[in-house]
């Protein structure tokens, strides 16, 4: 099993690791067919854009804090932990429309977890790997000793169906890890920032506050300048990546699996490319099923190539996340 170079000092320390995934998608798949009846577009215009063939929508009863409860309970079995054994939730999401109480409280009650801490964070596509980030830094410090990490979404609640530069992009989903004890680095330095120069490439350019003014008003839906955001994403996925494997002293040549935020499959290429990653790396590219499901994107991606055997324990994982603000991060893992 190769290990993370990271620099422990003489006084021993602990660290942090996955010890299991789980995912969650609803039961609808939505077609490109189906997407193409309310925007001025055909199939193949956004499979050769995108990648993208298929995503789910959740039904009414498929909500966030459900959905990340389901991906959860499949991440506990995988790890051999109960809900009794979290110290903290954590839900990273930036479609959830009900803010109180917060989506991960909500969650913890469906666990049945009792007296863990339970918060949401609010980092967009992003989320996952900024909650990897806090996990690992509650872990280690022994403030905690469990911690469920979920990105759950339902983009189809803030989408506009009609906008042809997003309709055909984004899905729903939910995905969980839980981050425990370990005697050595499983979650390396995390590389984040936030590129405020492209602050409102990614925006609600509406406020909720219009609807209570004027019920006429119309629905504040996600808007995206799309080719801000891949320009951006072609230079930065690759460099924020880079930087997390040196961080983490690991060699690119040592990566066993690349998985990025599933935005759009000419973005993950790109970012293959620049780093040079070898043919036998296994690299997500779950888009193509799911669309980009923001916040959920990550997990879900990490858990299919786990589930199908393209992820082995012990094995190098690069993950990486980026999106709206500009925001990104990304880190080096150790596969459950």
């Amino acid at each position: 099993m190769t290990s993370m170079n990271i620099a422990t000092g003489s006084t021993p320390r602990r660290f942090s690791r996955i010890l299991g995934v789980g995912s969650y998608r609803p039961g609808r798949v939505v077609d490109n067919e189906e997407i193409c009846r309310l925007i001025d577009s055909d199939p193949e215009w956004i499979e050769a854009r995108s990648g993208i063939f298929t995503r789910h929508f959740a039904d009414a009863g498929e909500t966030i804090p459900a959905m990340g409860a389901r991906a959860a309970e499949k991440a506990l079995s995988a790890a051999g932990t109960h809900p009794a054994d979290l110290s903290c939730v954590v839900l990273a999401t930036m479609s959830y429309l009900h803010q109180a109480p917060p989506a991960a409280a909500a969650c913890a009650a469906e666990l049945g977890t009792h007296g863990a801490a339970a918060f949401d964070l609010g980092a967009a596509c992003a989320g996952f790997s900024h909650g990897l980030a806090v996990a690992n830094s509650l872990v280690a410090s022994g403030q905690a000793e469990h911690v469920l990490v979920v990105g759950s979404e339902r983009m189809s609640d803030i989408v506009d169906p009609r906008d042809r530069s997003t309709a055909f992009i984004f899905g729903d989903g939910a995905g969980a890890a839980v981050v425990g004890p370990a005697d050595e680095p499983g979650i390396g330095p995390t590389v984040w920032g936030t590129d405020t120069e492209g602050l409102h490439a990614i925006e609600q350019s509406r406020s909720f506050t219009e609807l209570r003014d004027d019920p006429l008003a119309r629905w504040p839906f996600l808007e995206m300048a799309g080719a801000t955001v891949f320009r951006w994403a072609i230079g930065a996925v690759a460099e924020v990546c880079a930087q997390a494997a040196e961080a983490a002293g690991v060699p690119l040549r040592d990566i066993a699996a690349f998985v990025p935020h599933q935005a759009n499959v000419r973005i993950i290429d790109a970012a293959v490319k620049t780093m040079g990653l070898s043919p036998s790396v296994a690299v997500a590219r779950t888009v193509r099923e799911d669309g980009n499901v923001s916040g959920a994107s990550v997990p879900l991606a990490l858990d299919t190539l786990t589930a199908g055997g393209r992820i082995r324990p012990g094995d190098l994982v690069l993950t990486a996340g980026f999106g709206s603000g500009l925001g990104y991060s990304a880190q080096v893992l150790l596969a459950p």
